[in-house]
């Protein structure tokens, strides 16, 4: 990324720095509600009225993204540039759902072709599944599918599942349930299994190198589990995984469908990785419908004004509240039990991409970078946590997800309104009362107020609308890297816990890579001898 400027070089950045907050109760008006709304894609809109940050500010937060060049960044990566430097390696997540700037050719392959050639592999085959043209090996229907996968093979994928299955059951498309086992804890695998019928059960195994402990592990337990029933495991498994993994063209699978290495885990759910689970559950159309919404959102992120670039706005804002008001903290809070694991799955979008630390010069510094995300649905959340936010010492920015109607049709009236209108009303109370506090001169009923938030919103959490509510965050999280000038594409920081864990179930073979000592060494299988591990 060493081309590249970052923000504290900009021109701007030193008075930018020394802005005051906005004052939402003086300032927030109809007027600039109205006036803060950007469209995000697949019928979304992303209003900040209620961020504390003046006009003026926002102004030099657009300059300072235009004199960084992070849509020239954005299209350099669209057109297959190494943005991934940590690794060599072009990021061509976008590609599984259009071609914004073209063609992306590397070594005689054009990755677009590539990924839609999966998609349709994809669709065909889940057809033939849904459709009970492709039977179990007894000549069952199957009637549940199971991924088998951790990290990003796990949480976006189950997020994106769990925020479409209400929505599917209703219109009837839910012809496949699904069920997630990621934790290499047995007691994950065992209570899913526990749940299922072995003879109409289809797994899906995800593991991009073929490789992966904990995946692996699951696997076998699941195989075992299989066998222990009187069903061979390969008429009830299929794998995703890269063409070089051991997993490619395996007789021990059904079939394999194929990603490579230039989409991250994290970015990996409109690719095989979620793609399969959700056409086999919902039908190749449904997640048809969640890549065009991704389409739309990745196309209005190429707008150079972030004032009409809803992704583009929200790193801005997101990184004036990090480095200049120093909030080191961000709350997702989605007004819809369909997105409950969505915060999850951004917790790792978000801090496994810009969880870092900048580099300058060769050297590390201490300049503030992702923030810590946490989340829960409203308004479950309002019954927890809401406390500390409304009245703690921190201010911690919220991110609130709304949309005015029901995914399902039954929602009678209770006490003259309908659990929609109530949680619609709780989400736009919520929002008011965080902005502008409530005096009192009991101070334990004292809201003090200019609690800064956002919304994204819509008319209803579709397909559509799933996949431009992803691929903004996918945006937003880009472009915060791009402004920071680090790599948000590799995640070095998983790897040491990884090879420690390694070395105690391989004694003696701790690598020179870890850092290891015979300090270290001792220290570890004192450890790993308290819990049983050695």
């Amino acid at each position: 990324m060493e081309q590249w400027r970052s923000i504290e070089e900009s021109s701007l950045w030193e008075a930018m720095a020394s802005r005051p907050a906005f004052d939402l109760q003086t300032d927030l008006s109809h007027a600039s509600i109205k006036k803060r709304i950007i469209n995000a894609g697949g019928g979304l809109a992303y209003s900040y009225a209620t961020m504390d940050i003046a006009d003026e500010t926002i102004d030099m937060l657009c300059n300072i993204s235009q004199e960084l060049d992070l849509q020239g960044q954005y299209r350099a990566l669209l057109s297959g540039e190494i943005m991934n430097s940590g690794e060599g390696r072009m990021v061509l997540h976008h590609l599984t759902r259009g071609e914004p700037m073209g063609s992306v050719v590397k070594n005689g392959r054009n990755y677009g072709y590539f990924y839609r050639n999966e998609q349709k592999r994809i669709a065909a085959f889940s057809a033939k599944v849904r459709s009970g043209a492709l039977k179990t090996p007894a000549g069952k229907n199957f009637k549940q599918v199971i991924q088998i996968g951790i990290g990003g093979s796990d949480l976006g994928p189950r997020a994106l599942y769990l925020a479409l299955e209400q929505w599917a059951r209703e219109r009837g498309l839910l012809k496949l349930k699904a069920s997630f086992i990621s934790n290499v804890d047995p007691d994950d695998a065992n209570a899913v299994l526990a749940s299922l019928d072995p003879d109409t059960s289809l797994f899906i195994l995800v593991s991009k190198s073929g490789t992966t402990q904990e995946t692996l592990a699951n696997e076998a337990l699941v195989k075992a589990w299989l066998a222990r029933h009187g069903l061979n495991p390969s008429g009830h498994m299929l794998a995703v995984t890269s063409e070089t993994s051991p997993l490619a063209g395996n007789p021990d699978y059904l079939d394999s469908f194929y990603i490579d290495d230039y989409i991250g885990g994290r970015y990996s759910s409109t690719s095989a990785v979620g793609g399969l689970m959700l056409s086999l559950a919902f039908g190749p159309d449904a997640f048809a419908s969640l890549l065009e919404g991704a389409k739309e959102a990745d196309l209005l992120a190429l707008e150079a004004d972030a004032k009409k670039n809803a992704a583009l706005m929200n790193a801005m804002l997101g990184i004036y509240e990090r480095m200049v008001l120093k909030r080191p903290s961000l709350a997702i809070l989605p007004y819809t039990q369909a997105l409950s694991r969505f915060p999850a799955h951004l917790q790792q979008l978000d801090m496994e991409s810009n969880g870092k630390r900048v580099k300058r010069n060769g050297k590390s510094c201490a300049l503030p970078t992702g923030p810590i995300v946490f989340g829960e649905p409203g308004t479950n959340g309002q019954h927890s946590f809401y406390q500390l936010l409304h009245q703690g010492t921190d201010i911690i920015p919220i991110e609130f997800i709304g949309f005015k109607k029901n995914q399902t049709a039954f929602d009678p009236d209770f006490e003259g309104s309908s659990a929609r209108r109530k949680l619609n009303a709780n989400l736009a109370a919520q929002i008011v009362a965080f902005a502008l506090g409530k005096p009192d001169p009991n101070p334990n009923r004292f809201f003090p107020g200019n609690r800064p938030s956002s919304l994204l919103f819509g008319e209803e959490l579709d397909p559509r609308a799933l996949g431009a509510l992803l691929a903004h965050y996918e945006n937003k999280v880009m472009f915060q890297g791009f402004a920071w000038n680090i790599n948000s594409f590799d995640q070095e920081g998983v790897q040491l816990g990884k090879k420690l864990a390694g070395s105690i179930l391989e004694p003696g073979n701790l690598k020179a890579e870890s850092g290891s000592t015979d300090k270290l060494a001792h220290i570890l299988d004192s450890y790993a001898e308290l819990l049983g591990a050695i």
